[in-house]
């Protein structure tokens, strides 16, 4: 049964964390606008004063019908004008103000909440491939278990049995437990590999391919399938075991799904400051529409063309834990003259 969480989750998390950005930028916006009122208003004032002196200077200078003495002149009139032109001045700057912080409150709340959700977005998408995952590996937990329950019920109800039965019951029932213990390994890799630091070291190439294809051999054998290798000599920067295992992942993968009497071709080669392993089989090659998911934890593609191969959709999501924790990197693509290839790269040494 697949794990359920509130859907309103992630909805609220994003809410909470738009209005923590808003509240930072209403604080932000409030104190450059004030402050910038502040500074015009001053500069206004300042200046204000400046024009009423020279005013009462002019005034004070001007000559009226050559009478010799200084002209007086009422400056009430002038001063509450200037009043009344500062007041305006005070009253627009703080309508702008207003205007700007709720300007900024409407934008900044649209591009907080976008920002929310793109900052949560990992996390969601993470969430959902949990909850997958959860719901995957309970159903091929749950198949194995339910084969050997029925089938032992049934065995139950005969009143008798011969031994020949008795044996074909419990060679099935050791069938279903290496397919748990199969699913079990995977799992328990695939949970160290995420949470472990590999010691890295120098690592030769040929050592790498030549261990890897012992580990595979036996499989190919009983599909009468080559390994045609071409490994130009180098030493990589990585983990051996670790390494192998990924080889090994990715040589039972070509040799699952290329066809009897087929190949499988091994080329490495350097290029730049890294060394590329291509892996190709013979077989069907991938679905396009698989391509971008071949990597997820127990992803299976189009069953209609993997029903005949067994496993869980394990290995290469294991393949690319390992190649990550190998500082390395794997992807696969469709080969142009048919057949998948995977490609491994990995730091020159």
């Amino acid at each position: 049964m697949a794990i359920r969480f509130p859907k309103d989750i992630f909805h609220s998390a994003r809410l909470q964390l738009t209005l923590f950005y808003l509240a930072v930028l209403v604080v932000f916006s409030l104190v450059l606008t004030v402050g910038t009122r502040d500074l015009a208003f001053n500069a206004y004032h300042n200046s204000d004063l400046a024009q009423r002196g020279e005013f009462r200077h002019i005034m004070d200078d001007f000559p009226f019908n050559n009478d010799p003495s200084p002209m007086t002149f009422p400056n009430s009139g002038i001063d509450n004008f200037q009043d009344e032109q500062e007041a305006q001045v005070r009253q627009q700057l703080n309508i702008d103000l207003v205007v700007t912080n709720l300007v900024a409150l409407v934008v900044g709340g649209a591009v907080s909440y976008w920002f929310a959700g793109r900052a949560l977005k990992p996390i969601a998408e993470s969430h959902e491939a949990q909850k997958r995952f959860a719901s995957d590996a309970s159903h091929e937990l749950r198949t194995p278990l339910t084969n050997m329950r029925v089938e032992n019920e049934v065995f139950l109800r005969q009143k008798e049995f011969t031994p020949k039965e008795a044996r074909e019951l419990i060679e099935s029932n050791l069938e279903e437990v290496q397919r748990l213990e199969s699913l079990a390994g995977n799992l328990l890799s695939l949970s160290q590999y995420e949470n472990v630091t590999l010691p890295i070291s120098n690592v030769v190439v040929k050592h790498l391919v030549e261990s890897a294809l012992s580990g595979v051999g036996k499989v190919a054998e009983a599909k009468n399938i080559e390994f045609v290798t071409d490994v130009e000599p180098a030493t990589v920067r990585g983990h051996h075991e670790s390494l192998v295992q990924l080889l090994c992942i990715i040589l039972d993968n070509a040799v699952k799904y290329g066809p009897k009497k087929s190949k499988v071709f091994i080329n490495g080669a350097a290029k730049g400051s890294d060394y590329v392993i291509r892996i190709r089989d013979q077989g069907p090659g991938i679905d396009e529409a698989d391509l971008s998911h071949i990597f997820e934890r127990l992803y299976r593609g189009d069953k209609a063309r993997t029903s005949h191969i067994g496993g869980y959709g394990l290995g290469l999501s294991l393949a690319k834990e390992i190649a990550e924790a190998n500082h390395a990197a794997v992807y696969g693509e469709n080969y142009p003259e048919g057949g998948a290839q995977f490609v491994i790269s990995l730091d020159k040494a």
